[in-house]
């Protein structure tokens, strides 16, 4: 499991021109890849370390709050191609993300545990084609696998 996970102060997915998902002020975008093999319990693990990512500054400038710490929102979008292989040739491969049945289950298993935690959770949508925008603070990103 791979989760890409950008500090932001706004982002949003749109479908056909449709906007699905959609945050602003303090929070993260986390693009979710899921590969084979994956499970709650690996969920379970990257959910509760990006929730305590010491990544938004204090008082002091210095980053030492979480987006609990701040009130921040997230917006989890799915996407497989955190798993692209290209190693050989120009075209990538997904032989290691996991099959579609799996990566929505865990998908819908994580918004579910962040909502646990967090007051705002947006989303994509599973397997649409999306666009997404965003303004990354920062720039800050960090890769949890």
């Amino acid at each position: 499991m791979k989760f890409l996970i950008q500090r932001v102060t706004r982002a949003q997915v749109d479908i056909d021109g449709e906007t699905v998902g959609h945050i602003d002020g303090k929070g993260f975008l986390v693009l979710i890849g899921v590969g084979e093999g994956d499970t709650k319990e690996i969920a379970d693990r990257l959910v509760k370390k990006m929730l305590a990512l010491r990544i938004f500054a204090d008082e002091n400038g210095k980053t030492n709050l979480s987006i609990k710490d701040v009130g921040g929102s997230l917006l989890l979008v799915s996407q497989f191609t955190l798993y692209a292989d290209c190693r050989k040739g120009n075209r990538p491969t997904f032989n290691n993300a996991g099959n579609p049945t799996l990566a929505n289950e865990l998908y819908e298993y994580i918004i579910a545990e962040c909502r646990k935690e967090i007051p705002v959770v947006e989303t994509g949508r599973f397997g649409a084609d999306m666009q997404v925008s965003l303004v990354n603070d920062g720039p800050f990103t960090i890769i949890l696998d």
